[in-house]
């Protein structure tokens, strides 16, 4: 690794293989997000665009630098690191205590939420997001079957949760409501 990089636009998954060649996605970067560790010389994850991404690269040994020299810039990257730590917190919920209607709901949420504020859009009232992942990678990444996928897709659209224009853009009538369907607090108790 020689560079770190933040995501301009675009949606990336983060995965690991493991050394039978089985592999995992265990992220995902949305805008804003910060790839790569400095300090290290390699990274454990490999990232791949899905859609089509915009990256901000700096070199590392130049970045480590500037974050002596500005402590400022060392501190707003210990706040994204925290952020990334809660993320993947409540990503081990998902996976390990939600139903597959909850993990379906979580997963749009927390997408819409993030398009949001990186838009500056109001997070309340209708909402609409364009869903960076197929069936089957959403399926990968929840830990489900793309029948499951599917069918709780289909039941949140029959329920008037989202409505779907297409196979990826959704739109998102009353965000409480799909955080009801995701399991999480209406009042944003967890916001990403």
């Amino acid at each position: 690794m020689s560079s770190v990089r933040n995501v301009l636009s675009g949606i990336a998954s983060l995965t690991q293989t493991m050394e039978d060649g089985r592999r995992q996605m265990v992220g995902l970067l949305l805008p804003s997000d910060f790839v790569g560790r400095p300090g290290r010389s390699a990274a454990a994850f490999d990232v791949t665009a899905t859609t089509d991404l915009v990256m901000c690269c700096f070199r590392k040994k130049p970045f480590e630098e500037m974050m002596s020299a500005t402590p400022h810039v060392a501190q707003r990257l210990l706040e994204m690191t925290l952020d990334e730590l809660d993320a993947a917190r409540e990503w081990m919920l998902l996976l390990g205590r939600k139903t597959a209607r909850e993990k379906i709901a979580s997963l749009i949420s927390i997408i819409a939420r993030r398009d949001a504020a990186l838009h500056l859009r109001k997070r309340t009232g209708p909402l609409s997001v364009d869903l960076p992942l197929t069936r089957e990678e959403m399926a990968d990444y929840l830990g489900l079957t793309l029948e499951t996928v599917s069918r709780q897709i289909s039941a949140l659209k029959k329920d008037g949760v989202i409505t779907l224009e297409g196979n990826r853009h959704v739109l998102i009538p009353d965000i409480d409501r799909l955080l009801e369907e995701a399991g999480d607090d209406s009042d944003g108790g967890m916001l990403v």
